[in-house]
Formats: C-alpha cells, structure tokens, sequence
C-alpha cells in the first residue's frame, strides 16, 4: 500500500523503512550501551559475594561477625518495604543536596573562570569548606536547624560542592585556543563563547565530577542522619550496629552500595550517550 501510494516506486519504499531502521538503531544503541555498563558490574559482584560467602561459611564465621549472603539476602525479602522506605528517604535528601551544591558550584565556576581575580578570592574559602570535617559541621547543622531535613541536604550539598567546582573551572578553561580565537573574531557575546564553547567543551569534565560528588552525597547524608534522625540509612546502620544486628547492617549498607552503583550506571550511560565524541567515551 506505501508503495501504491508514492507511485509504486522503489524509491517510496525506501522512505517507508529508513524511519523504522533509524529507531530500532537507536534502540539497538541504547540497549548495547546499557548492557555494556551493567555485564561488567554484576560479573564483579558476582564474584565479590561467591568470596564473602566462601570465607563465612570456609572459615565458620559466627553470625554476629559476620553474616553469609543468603542471610542479607533473606532480610532483604522479609522486609523490603522497610528499606525501600529508609532508602528513598536517604535518596532524596542526598540528591537535593547534590542539586543545590551543583548550582552553587557551577554559578562560582562560572564566575572563577571569567576572572582571575574573583577565583583568588573565593578558592580559599572552598578550600575551607573541604577541609571542614563532616562529622564536625553536621552536629552543628542539626542544633541550627533541628532534627528535619534541612541538615542533612546541607551536608549532601557542602560535601559534594568542592569537586563540582574544580573539574567545572578547568572544564570552562579547556577550550580549544583556535576556537576560542575564531568566537572572537566573529565578534562573539560572552554569553555565546560559554554556552556554545565552554559549557560543552567542559561536559567530560562535569560528568566525572559527579562520579565523584553523588557517593559523596549520599555519604554527607547518611552521616547527617547519624546526628539526628528518625528514619534513613545512616540511622538504621547505627541502630543496628548498637544493638550487634548484623544482618540489618549488612543489608543496609547493601542497599547503599546498590544505591550508589545505580546512580553511577546511570551516568556511564548519559556518558556514552552524550559525549560519545570525547575521546574519553570511545578508550
């Protein structure tokens, strides 16, 4: 029928399927992309638990040393309502904290990298904030500011801003001289050389940046709920470490650790996606 109606020639069939082709590549893209980042990571799983499962039951560890596998596991499936609870609750305050320290990052990036001047004012004072311990500045957030949410999005944001705003400055400098010759020559605005040359030409640089800033979000977060929560990860940990729980320990910090591998997998993906033109996504 697609033929008959483009005049039956070849050519219209032609214009029929090269649309469906170009989806399913692109799904096929996408599908290659996302096993590629999941296979090696269960594969190293995989084999990080058959060894803590061969050492417990090798060496008869007793249960409140160290529990096996199968019973993290079994914790798991008789409660997973529980964790999925204390988890989301972890998860969001340490993702809005990730967001704020982001946008503060990148509005003093922005600033820095224009000016040398500004930089050596305001690096000094990043510096502080970085070398300020964290189990230092969360109590003091909780007697600021009480026992809600409001301290532990603070400690997401402060501990993850530092890193965002080094790799955002040197990203915004690593421009390519030519280029950068050419926008002025055009007579390019400010605001064109950094949305048009700087900002993508500092994307690798951003996206490792937060490989490193979301494990560290989501560690200010729980570390916040150790001075003051009712519910969360971090809370639960020191609970259940109080009372020799070992089980509920170790599911817990599993549910950390596949919190963290999943938000990393989803950037190994946005970066094969995104920046599959860097030579960083293609070695």
């Amino acid at each position: 029928m697609a033929i008959e109606a483009l005049g039956g020639s070849p050519a219209g069939a032609a214009l029929e399927v090269s649309p469906r082709r170009g989806v399913r590549r692109r799904l096929g893209r996408w599908v290659v992309a996302i096993l590629w980042e999941l296979i090696p990571p269960l594969v190293a799983l995989g084999l990080l638990v058959g060894g803590w499962w061969a050492y417990v039951e090798i060496d008869d560890t007793p249960d409140y040393i160290a529990p096996s596998p199968d019973q993290v596991w079994d914790e798991l499936v008789d409660r997973p309502d529980f964790y999925v609870d204390h988890a989301w609750f972890t998860l969001k305050n340490a993702l809005a904290g990730l967001a704020i320290g982001a946008t503060v990052a990148l509005v003093l990036a922005t600033a820095m990298a224009h000016s040398r001047l500004i930089e050596k004012g305001l690096f000094p004072v990043a510096i502080i904030v970085k070398v300020t311990p964290i189990v230092a500045i969360a109590p003091l957030f909780t007697i600021w500011w009480g026992f809600g949410v409001e301290p532990k999005i603070a400690v997401a944001a402060l501990i993850s801003f530092f890193p965002i705003l080094v790799n955002a400055i040197v990203g915004f400098r690593s421009v390519e001289p030519a280029a950068l010759d050419f926008m002025r020559s055009i007579n390019a605005s400010r605001f064109e050389v950094f949305s048009k040359l700087r900002l993508p030409s500092s994307l690798p640089y951003l996206i490792a940046a937060m490989r490193v800033s979301v494990p560290l979000s989501i560690i200010g977060a729980v570390v916040a709920e150790w001075f003051g929560a009712a519910e969360g990860l971090g809370r639960l940990v020191q609970v259940a470490n109080a009372n020799l729980d070992l089980p509920t320990l170790f599911a817990a910090i599993v549910v950390l650790a596949l919190m963290g591998i999943a938000l990393n997998l989803l950037l190994s993906i946005a970066d094969r996606l995104l920046l599959g033109w860097h030579a960083s996504s293609r070695t």
